[in-house]
């Protein structure tokens, strides 16, 4: 999680790897979060999916040379089957990452979707963790910004939230976070920093006198 793309032990890359070097822009620094979603997001697909593949295994069993009910097991199965492969590729394909800038949702299997927010539009962000989540270790992330992105308004099962959590503060409330530079990653000009002199050796506009001496009162 986090950090640059470096091989997983096996010399391949991670996933969420391509879609950092597909969709960053070039002033971007490595993302500080880069994950996929737990694994307890798969639970209740398996849950649904479980009745459905047992009624279909009874019914292929029940009469083994009655070709209807064979192929309507068979059918069941094949549904129970492809439901829960196509769950788990969406949950393999998706991707939350965050850089210094923007916080980003990759999605879709074959057609793919980047979801995006820059982080200082971000007004507020909440942490929550169910009893669940904390026995397995995720949380949920909901992000508040004027622009109301509806694809980023929550993000749920977040494994190690605590810890993005701090991360995702740093970002946004840190020296150096999304509040050092604009959207497109470029500094702003300073405050404090002079105005240019214009031609002529003035500031330009308004032009400073000396005080006017006190006038003596009437006796």
């Amino acid at each position: 999680m986090g950090g640059p793309a470096a091989p997983d032990p096996d010399g391949r890359r991670p996933r969420w790897s391509k879609d950092a070097e597909k969709y960053l822009l070039p002033h971007e620094q490595p993302p500080v979060v880069a994950t996929r979603r737990h694994w307890a997001v798969l639970v209740v697909p398996a849950l649904k999916a479980l009745p459905v593949l047992a009624v279909g295994l009874w019914t292929m069993l029940l009469d083994p040379d009655n070709r209807v009910t064979a192929t309507l097991g068979l059918v069941l199965l094949a549904g129970a089957l492809g439901y829960l492969a196509l769950r788990g590729g969406e949950w393999w394909m998706r991707h939350f990452i965050v850089t210094n800038r923007r916080v980003l949702l990759t999605t879709g299997i074959v057609v793919r979707t980047v979801a995006l927010l820059p982080l200082r539009r971000i007004t507020d962000l909440t942490y929550k963790e169910t009893l669940l989540g904390q026995l397995l270790g995720y949380g949920t992330f909901r992000f508040e910004s004027a622009g109301q992105q509806q694809a980023l308004s929550e993000i749920t099962y977040l494994p190690h939230a605590d810890q993005m959590y701090r991360r995702v503060s740093d970002l946004l409330f840190g020296g150096d976070g999304a509040d050092s530079g604009d959207d497109e990653g470029n500094p702003e000009p300073s405050p404090r920093s002079p105005r240019r002199p214009e031609p002529g050796g003035e500031t330009g506009g308004r032009r400073d006198t000396a005080p006017v001496p006190p006038q003596p009162q009437d006796p």
